[in-house]
């Protein structure tokens, strides 16, 4: 079951059971009605207060984050077009005998990382590319260092290629960590418990009005579970409706300005 499914799924869960919440609370204040005429307990407005202030806040805590996380992702992958791409233009600084070879891994290397994580729902496929990326990682490392050590080899290969060989399979690592970077399960659960606690409190406060009022409460509970539905898909870009992969077309691009 892929993510979008599962986000959509659990988003029309969070609509169902506000609805429920809704009328539980609605419920409970036509008791209180019942048993006590003046009305309904005193102090709803302060926790109703407490409850959707601290709604709000996570909401506005949960969704900055997961936007400037998405934003994140994508800025990586330019930096790490760029790092390739200036790794491959001091190539030129290798003797020519062994830069076709180093050559050929980088443009194995780009053509892999532009596909890294096209299909993050496989995991076992996005695994196998990272091994695969390490072993790239590796040969070309190997071959630029004996190629630097050769007789002839420049000394501006040492100062200026291997610490762009080096920013650009560090960049890797800080690409991955980004990947796997989402705020604990804790953050998601209290979201959704305030947001059950603030339909019950919704339709606590309504019960005064002698009609349910079913437009309002709907309406209320549609916009918190889009919200979160639009929360959970930026927070994991490769696999809901919100997705980053316009911005590996950087590395595809490149992968064909170096044929």
């Amino acid at each position: 079951m892929n993510l979008t499914l599962i986000a959509f799924l659990s988003a029309i869960c969070l609509f169902v059971l506000m609805l429920v919440f809704y009328e539980f609370g609605r419920r409970m204040g036509k008791r209180r009605l019942a048993r006590d005429p003046e009305g309904l307990a005193k102090g709803i407005s302060a926790a109703e207060g407490a409850v959707f202030g601290l709604l709000g806040l996570i909401f506005a805590f949960t969704f900055s984050g997961a936007a400037s996380r998405f934003e994140d992702r994508r800025h990586l992958i330019t930096e790490e077009a760029n790092a390739i791409g200036t790794a491959y233009l001091r190539i030129d600084l290798l003797p020519a005998d062994a830069q076709p070879e180093i050559r050929t891994l980088f443009r194995e290397y780009t053509g892999l990382r532009s596909r890294i994580y096209s299909n993050s729902n496989d995991m076992a496929a996005t695994g196998s590319r990272l091994e695969a990326t390490t072993r790239l990682q590796q040969k070309i490392w190997g071959k630029s260092l004996s190629a630097i050590e050769k007789e002839g080899g420049s000394v501006d290969a040492t100062k200026l290629l291997l610490p762009a060989l080096n920013q650009m399979i560090d960049i890797t690592t800080t690409r991955e960590v980004a990947t796997r970077n989402h705020p604990p399960l804790i953050v998601f659960l209290l979201l959704a418990g305030l947001s059950l606690a603030g339909a019950m409190l919704v339709g606590y406060d309504m019960s005064t009005n002698k009609d349910r009022g079913w437009f309002h409460s709907v309406c209320f509970a549609a916009i918190i579970s889009l919200a979160c539905y639009v929360i959970i898909d930026l927070e994991f870009p490769r696999m809901g409706l919100i997705r980053v992969d316009s911005a590996d077309q950087l590395l595809v691009d490149l992968q064909k300005s170096m044929k």
